[in-house]
């Protein structure tokens, strides 16, 4: 008799006699997914097929041996022989109530792997995913270098901020981007782009309350549209505020409005009362401004929804003769109001500088400074003739005459010496002898 005549349906093992019952199935013995034979039946073999014994693994005898329930196996005799589909049903009740009549005891490991199985169990079932969409998303998993870290992509940061800018519609919440570009279009409009965050905002012009349109036509609206042209590719690069007015959730375009957050801050900061019943911008109030243009004699801040200009000599104390060199745009300054007009929300003007906010330290600098003593100094500025430089000690210099054969120019290092000293302006008077460098 061969091998194959051992494994008939008398003397087939049962699974209690097996004890496979009574062991848990540790998370590593789950086999792969591509190997779909295992998750096959007795019913799925082939009949005619020949069993051989080294296909079928033996399994090592229990260590304990469980009690055999004598009723069990004369209901088995008394009923007539069930089909294969009431056989498995009845191997199953039959496994269930063993089980429950002997009590299996789990170790760490298998009860660890028991609970991310009853945890996977509780998860919804996930979306179906179309071929298409399989065949482009990349595999999920990550390897992080931390024991369940996580990435975040590319693709999850920008759904992150679609959903932020889709609050701020909906909540009308005051949002802050770059200004990036001013587009023309090709009906004549001009647009201007900002970036927030990797998205492209776009903003109408009539919607950046740059300067009031007083109602000019003609060749002076022509030339009212150069100037503000011309401030806006000065505002390249600046932090602006806006409130997003429209989206598209399918082409993610965004549409949004300055003048709508100004007006907005403006009404809070400028019209609106604290607690105390005084306004939160006043006279003499300290506040931070953002510089949103830079030239060379002075620089453009906002403050709280209103622009307003400061000239060099309200930038500091000493002399400047670029203001391009201190000062670039996005930064943020402190500033003193010095008067505000508030006639209504729409119309509100404000005077501030930068210089009040630091001391004036301009004597104690002067008497640094002796008469007939030469000192280097740097050409800011030249006016009719009078020469404006600033000292190296920190002194600010007038030169009415240069015993220099070249001519001193803005940005020149030149020899100084004093003459006088004027304490009722905080100047030095004196003679340029010599230019030590010019700047071509």
């Amino acid at each position: 008799m061969s091998k194959a005549n051992d494994f008939t349906e008398d003397n087939i093992p049962t699974p209690e006699e097996n004890g496979v019952l009574d062991e848990p199935i540790p998370a590593a013995a789950v086999p792969p997914e591509d190997d779909i034979s295992v998750f096959l039946d007795d019913e799925d073999t082939p009949p005619n097929d020949p069993v051989s014994t080294e296909d079928v693994p033996e399994t090592p005898a229990p260590t304990t041996t469980k009690p055999k329930r004598a009723s069990r196996k004369k209901k088995v005799e008394a009923e007539p022989a069930p089909d294969e589909t009431d056989t498995s049903e009845e191997t199953i009740t039959e496994d269930a109530e063993e089980a429950a009549e002997s009590p299996v005891m789990l170790d760490d490991e298998a009860l660890d792997s028991l609970m991310d199985d009853m945890d996977e169990a509780l998860l919804p079932p996930p979306p179906p995913v179309s071929r298409s969409t399989a065949s482009r998303t990349p595999n999920a998993s990550i390897l992080t270098l931390e024991v369940r870290g996580e990435v975040e992509t590319k693709s999850d940061r920008d759904d992150f901020i679609w959903h932020e800018i889709h609050n701020a519609y909906r909540t009308r919440k005051i949002l802050t981007g770059q200004l990036g570009g001013v587009e023309q279009m090709e009906n004549n409009k001009t647009i201007i782009i900002v970036d927030y965050k990797g998205f492209r905002v776009v903003i109408p012009l009539k919607e950046m309350m740059i300067e009031p349109n007083s109602g000019v036509s003609g060749k002076a609206y022509e030339e009212f549209m150069t100037r503000k042209h011309k401030l806006l590719s000065k505002m390249l690069g600046a932090e602006i505020d806006f409130i997003v007015r429209g989206i598209d959730s399918k082409t993610r375009a965004v549409v949004a409005s300055r003048k709508e957050a100004m007006l907005k801050k403006r009404q809070t900061f400028y019209m609106d009362l604290d607690v105390n019943g005084i306004h939160r911008i006043h006279e003499g109030r300290l506040v931070q401004a953002r510089v949103i243009a830079v030239a060379e004699k002075g620089i453009r801040v906002e403050i709280f929804g209103v622009e307003c200009s400061i000239v060099a000599k309200d930038l500091a104390w000493y002399w400047i003769g670029d203001a391009r060199e201190y000062y670039s745009i996005g930064d943020n300054v402190l500033v003193r109001i010095q008067s505000v007009k508030r006639d209504s929300v729409e119309t509100i003007k404000v005077v501030a500088d930068v210089r009040s906010v630091t001391q004036d330290n301009t004597l104690e600098n002067l008497r640094k400074c002796k008469v007939q003593s030469k000192y280097a100094g740097k050409v800011t500025d030249i006016h009719k003739g009078v020469v404006f430089i600033r000292l190296s000690n920190g002194v600010n210099a007038i030169a009415h005459s240069c015993y220099d054969f070249r001519t001193p120019g803005k940005k020149d290092d030149v020899s100084f010496v004093v003459t006088r000293l004027d304490e009722d302006r905080g100047v030095a008077v004196g003679i340029i002898t010599r230019v030590i460098r010019q700047n071509l």
